[in-house]
């Protein structure tokens, strides 16, 4: 399912002429499991994980996703829906991803836990959930900076438009776990924070 989605996000995402480049700080062991971490602005950093990822993986996203008939089969299959008001619902989400990842599957996740309803998007504060879970699994973070995709198509695309253009997007060093405990989940979030908010800040630099 995850060939066929890789096949369905390259096909459409080159017809509507949006071309995805990659920058990595150093190369990525896909051998390795992950917990991808990216900030969130477009529907297309969703076609832009799935074009990165090189293993085999799940996605960890809002239940409303159920809802879209593209997304909501991979959300009754494969990926782990969660209700964002509903700290039951988010339990048994995080549960279901330790299983995963016990299994050997990669996960990825927009850890801002929402699109900014801001514009120009505004990094949002992260959610603890994931830095918690990559501490117990002793899993690696792999930070993602989704540099521009808000340029080309903010959200939906529906209040703004959309352009084609090259979406950037900085593919940071793993961020190992394996000597952290409970107690270092917040330092790690915010590690990962400021690693997406310098790179954004970068990425404003430069257009400047």
């Amino acid at each position: 399912m995850n060939r066929m989605r890789w096949v369905f996000s390259y096909l459409s995402s080159l017809i509507s002429g949006f071309i995805f480049r990659f920058n990595f700080e150093e190369k990525v062991d896909w051998s390795k499991r992950y917990i991808i971490c990216a900030n969130h602005t477009s529907n297309l950093d969703i076609t832009a994980m799935i074009l990165l990822v090189k293993r085999n993986y799940v996605f960890f996203g809002k239940e409303e996703l159920l809802d879209n008939f593209i997304t909501g089969i991979y959300f009754r299959t494969i990926d782990i829906p969660v209700k964002r008001e509903s700290k039951i619902s988010a339990f048994r989400a995080f549960k279901k991803a330790g299983e995963k990842l016990k299994d050997g599957k990669t996960i990825v996740i927009f850890p801002e836990g929402m699109i900014s309803e801001h514009y120009p998007p505004v990094l949002q504060p992260f959610k603890n959930g994931p830095f918690r879970l990559a501490i117990e699994q002793g899993v690696q973070i792999l930070p993602v900076t989704i540099c521009n995709n808000w340029n080309l198509m903010w959200d939906d695309g529906k209040r703004y438009g959309t352009s084609p253009g090259i979406c950037d997007i900085c593919v940071h060093a793993p961020i190992d776990t394996a000597n952290l405990t409970a107690e270092d989940a917040d330092d790690l979030k915010n590690k990962v924070y400021e690693i997406i908010a310098n790179q954004l800040e970068v990425q404003q630099q430069r257009k400047q």
